[in-house]
């Protein structure tokens, strides 16, 4: 059975942060590259676009949170958490992240992304021409380059899709070329 229709099977085919039945999709939760029902949830398309920052944030449409945050999947639990984090200005958010109970390693999880963080602590990822990166983006490689540790040559020109950012470096993001998973330096990408 595939990620998807097991994810559909879990959540009858709902979204599991709002309940919504319509533009249904699966959502791997950064830091995780492998799609698989632990890393992954079902979003409809209101959610998706608000959590991936194409849309602006609707506070009223999160105030489904107060029922997914207590999901017994833990992929919705930090995708609750890390959306209650982005909203916490609104005052009704804290509450409920107060309320909430993930074990140490989902917490590490959730906090990946830095949702938690003040605007002025995070660490902004830019590419070459000083365009914002984020989780998810897809960028070109402007200069070939060298695979530390084995003989691939990352070509220019070369696509980099669903890229991953370092939390703790502004410099390094991660994606696949090829089959190979690689660090790959700011310095050298150009968003798409």
């Amino acid at each position: 059975m595939s990620v998807l229709q097991t994810l559909k099977d879990r959540s009858n085919n709902t979204c599991e942060l709002c309940s919504s039945a319509k533009d249904l999709s699966q959502y791997t939760i950064p830091p995780s590259l492998n799609e698989n029902v632990d890393n992954d949830i079902l979003v409809c398309k209101t959610c998706l676009d608000q959590i991936e920052e194409r849309e602006e944030m609707n506070p009223n449409h999160w105030r489904c949170l107060n029922d997914s945050m207590w999901s017994e999947h833990v992929a919705v639990q930090i995708m609750a958490w890390r959306m209650l984090q982005r909203l916490r200005h609104e005052g009704w958010p804290k509450d409920l992240v107060d309320m909430m109970y993930l074990d140490d390693d989902a917490l590490a999880l959730a906090r990946a992304t830095g949702e938690h963080e003040d605007e002025a602590n995070k660490i902004i990822h830019r590419d070459v021409n000083g365009v914002v990166l984020s989780n998810g983006d897809a960028v070109v490689l402007v200069k070939d380059l060298k695979v530390k540790g084995s003989s691939l040559v990352a070509k220019q020109g070369t696509a980099v899709r669903n890229i991953r950012l370092d939390r703790d470096n502004d410099k390094y993001i991660e994606g696949k070329v090829g089959a190979q998973q690689i660090v790959i330096i700011t310095d050298f990408v150009k968003k798409l």
